[in-house]
């Protein structure tokens, strides 16, 4: 029988996030300039509230003055239930609708404020004429947002990724947390891993709304092998990328998502092997000395779609 087809192909796209502060100009341009696969203009934490507002005025500049490469240009609006985050849509998207690439949404608690954002955005686009609607990326930061992820990942057709929040879900647990990401004492008095079912609830909402799924930041930006432990625990959950907050972590963070050529190769000689088998009317297989069946050929399917093959 013809081989299993995968029900959606998530595309290779957010394997590195670097966020900035919207207020910076120097990082901005920073930014712009980097090999992260996204770079996020951030409106919310990392700005002060008496700079919000003018800082929307500088996202507009950057995406219109800024070469950004194949990045698409993304910004970060403050959450629903605040006072800036109508505006925040509205004024850029306004001013430079065509540039928008892709909105983070902070701190979602339920579907309704997906809804919210959603209408406020089509209401936009059409009075703007623009076509294609813009994706958003959702943030899931809190107790109330973890226990309705799987309402909130269906939400709207325009959410391209749910993003984890560790720092704000930790505040909202009443976890100790020394800093957003990071291992500490707590830690050596626990056996397991603390976000384990947080990460794992958000990956099955993800996955079955047809999702992507990205890791939050590690605060420490000088420990680069902290950082890469952080990124191996998302990846081998089966997350599609982690948050970056500063260049420097980049690198490792583009590497750790991608499949390695070894993979690749692997995952192409399995796939052959199985068509031969089938154009042979073969009932069973082995590759390598291991048994291949469906689910072997779907995971070999899924190292491709993300390697883009």
């Amino acid at each position: 029988m013809p081989r299993h087809q995968p029900e959606a192909v998530l595309p290779v796209a957010e394997r590195s996030i670097l966020i900035c502060p919207a207020s910076s100009e120097k990082m901005v341009a920073k930014a712009a300039a980097s090999d992260a696969d996204l770079a996020v203009l951030d409106l919310e934490d990392a700005v002060p509230p008496d700079l919000k507002a003018a800082s929307r005025a500088a996202v507009v500049s950057a995406f219109r003055s800024l070469d950004w490469g194949a990045k698409p240009r993304a910004y970060r609006v403050n959450a629903a239930d605040t006072p800036w985050c109508y505006r925040d849509i509205i004024d850029v998207v306004e001013a430079c609708s065509e540039q928008v690439g892709l909105i983070i949404v902070p701190k979602v608690q339920d579907a309704a404020q997906v809804a919210f954002i959603d209408h406020l955005l089509s209401g936009i686009e059409q009075a703007v004429g623009r076509r294609v609607p813009i994706p958003i990326d959702v943030q899931i930061e809190s107790a109330r947002g973890l226990a309705n992820c799987a309402e909130i990942a269906k939400a709207a057709p325009r959410i391209n990724a749910l993003v984890f929040g560790p720092g704000d879900l930790a505040a909202t647990l009443g976890m100790p947390l020394v800093a957003i990401g990071t291992p500490d004492a707590w830690d050596a008095g626990y056996p397991g891993h603390r976000f384990g079912y947080a990460m794992h609830a958000m990956l099955v909402a993800a996955r079955a709304a047809g999702k992507r799924v990205i890791d939050g930041p590690f605060a420490d930006f000088r420990d680069l092998e902290g950082f890469r432990r952080s990124a191996l625990i998302a990846r081998a959950l089966g997350y599609d990328g982690k948050w970056c907050i500063h260049p420097s972590q980049v690198a490792a963070a583009t590497e750790i998502f991608s499949p390695t050529a070894e993979e690749i190769a692997e995952a192409r000689a399995v796939l052959a092997a199985y068509d031969a088998a089938v154009q042979a009317g073969a009932g069973s297989l082995t590759h390598a000395g291991v048994m291949i069946d469906a689910a072997t050929v779907r995971m070999a399917e899924s190292v491709l779609a993300r390697a883009g093959s």
